[in-house]
C-alpha cells in the first residue's frame, strides 16, 4: 500500500476544530453546547457587504486578477491611509482569506528547513503552516503571569541562527488576546534590522484594541519598509470568516512580486468575495464603536466569573475576542472531550478549545484552554457556570 508522506503525519490536528465530533454527539443527544472553541463572531455582518452580492449584477462569475481586483486594492489603501498608514495598492495581494496570505510569505522568503522564531502560545494554525511550507518553528515562551507580554529581546536573539529567517507574531494576540505596545514593536524593528531579518505581523485583528490602548503597526515603524509583511483579513473585523478573503501587504516590491508568482500559480482569489469585501470597507465607524463596547462587555463579564472559580487563573486580553485560562486539571485535552462526552449540566455542556495545541514546545499548556468570547454576555456567564461544576465533577 502507498504511504502517506512524512509531512502529512506531522501535520497536526486543530485543537478548535478536532472535537468537532463529539460536539455534534453531544447535540444529537439532546444537549444544547456554548461554543466557545472558535472565533466565529456571532456578530452580524454589515449590511452593506450582503447588500452588495444581493445587488450585484454579474452575468459571468470570471476570474478576477491575481493580486485582487485594482479597485478593491484600491479601497484597502484608503482604509490604511484613514489609520495612518500610508501604502499603495501595488503593496498588496489579495488573498484566499489570511491564512493564504501567511503560506504566500512564508513561500517568498523561506526555503525548506529555514526557521521563524514565534512567541507562544500562538495561533494553531501556525504549526500547520510551518509544516505544509518545509518551516521549522523556533518558539519564545510567554508567560500567562504577566498576561502573555512580548518575551525579553534577549530571549529572542538567543534563538537567532544562520537558519532564521523571520519572526512572526499575532497583534493582537490568538489565543491570548495580548495587545503588543508601541515599545515592545520598536524593540522587535531593532533586532530584526540589526540581525537583517524579516518580521511578519498577523493583524488581523486591529479594530479589536481596548482599554484605551491604540494599536500600533509594524507598517507605521520609520525604517521598517524592507522588513515588514503583515496579514490581514476580513473574517473577523467585518464578521465575514465565511468570505475567506485576506491580503498581504508590504512595502518591499521583491516580496509583493514573489508573492504574486504563487497568487498566480493558485489563479486567483474569490470573485464575489472580493465585492462583499470591497463593500464593507464602506462600513461607518458607528458598526465598529458598538462592537467594541460589546466585546469589552463580554470579556470583562468571562474574566469576572472565570476568576470566581477556585483554582483557575487567567490572563485579561486587551485585544481581539479570545483569552487563555489555566485549569485545575492535569491534561485539559481529556477535559475538554470529557465535557462532550460525559457531562452536562441543566442538560447543556461547553466546547472548548485545548491550549496544547497552540503551543509547539513539547508539554506546554497542557492544563490551560483558549476561550473565545464570542457569545452574548447571559451565554458566557451559563458557560462558566458548566466549567465550574464540571471542574468539580472532573477532579473527584
Amino acid at each position: 500500500m502507498p504511504s502517506i508522506s512524512n509531512k502529512g503525519h506531522k501535520m497536526p490536528q486543530s485543537p478548535i476544530r478536532k472535537l468537532v465530533p463529539y460536539a455534534e454527539k453531544a447535540v444529537k443527544e439532546g444537549k444544547n453546547v456554548y461554543y466557545l472553541n472558535i472565533g466565529q463572531p456571532d456578530i452580524k455582518t454589515p449590511e452593506v457587504a450582503l447588500n452588495a452580492i444581493k445587488n450585484s449584477t454579474i452575468d459571468i462569475l470570471a476570474y478576477s486578477r491575481s493580486e485582487g481586483s485594482e479597485t478593491y486594492r484600491k479601497k484597502i489603501a484608503n482604509y490604511y491611509s484613514k489609520n495612518n498608514i500610508q501604502i499603495k495598492h501595488n503593496d498588496i495581494i489579495v488573498t484566499t482569506g489570511g491564512s493564504e496570505a501567511l503560506l504566500f510569505a512564508f513561500g517568498s522568503i523561506m526555503d525548506s528547513g529555514d526557521e521563524v522564531i514565534i512567541p507562544e502560545p500562538f495561533y494553531a494554525n501556525y504549526n500547520g503552516f510551518s509544516i505544509a511550507s518545509g518551516v521549522n518553528v523556533v518558539p519564545v515562551i510567554s508567560k500567562i503571569e504577566n498576561n502573555f507580554a512580548l518575551p525579553p529581546i534577549e530571549d529572542f536573539e538567543k534563538l537567532i541562527t544562520p537558519k532564521t529567517k523571520a519572526i512572526l507574531i499575532c497583534n493582537p494576540g490568538n489565543p491570548t488576546g495580548y495587545l503588543y505596545s508601541k515599545e515592545e514593536i520598536k524593540k522587535l524593528a531593532a533586532l530584526v534590522k540589526k540581525h537583517d531579518l524579516f518580521l511578519i505581523a498577523d493583524e488581523v485583528y486591529r479594530e479589536f484594541a481596548y482599554d484605551g490602548i491604540s494599536h500600533y503597526s509594524i507598517l507605521e515603524e520609520p525604517g521598517l519598509e524592507d522588513y515588514a509583511i503583515v496579514i490581514d483579513s476580513v473574517s473577523k473585523r467585518y464578521s465575514m470568516c465565511g468570505a475567506r478573503i485576506g491580503y498581504l501587504v508590504s512595502k518591499n516590491t521583491a516580496i509583493v512580486s514573489t508573492a504574486l508568482k504563487f497568487a498566480q500559480a493558485r489563479l486567483s482569489p474569490p470573485t464575489l468575495a472580493q465585492i462583499a469585501s470591497e463593500a464593507a470597507l464602506d462600513t461607518p465607524q458607528s458598526y465598529f464603536t458598538e462592537v467594541i463596547e460589546e466585546y469589552v462587555d463580554r470579556r470583562n463579564t468571562l474574566i469576572s466569573e472565570l476568576e470566581k472559580i477556585e483554582g483557575v487563573k487567567v490572563a485579561k486580553p486587551n485585544g481581539a475576542f479570545y483569552c487563555i485560562a489555566e485549569l485545575p486539571v492535569k491534561n485539559s485535552d481529556d477535559f475538554a472531550q470529557w465535557l462532550l462526552e460525559s457531562f452536562s449540566y441543566e442538560n447543556e455542556t461547553v466546547m472548548v478549545a485545548p491550549a496544547a495545541g497552540f503551543y509547539s514546545s513539547p508539554n506546554m499548556g497542557l492544563n490551560q484552554i483558549r476561550i473565545a468570547y464570542v457569545l452574548k454576555e447571559e451565554s458566557l456567564k451559563k458557560a462558566v457556570t458548566i466549567i465550574r461544576e464540571a471542574l468539580k465533577v472532573y477532579n473527584n
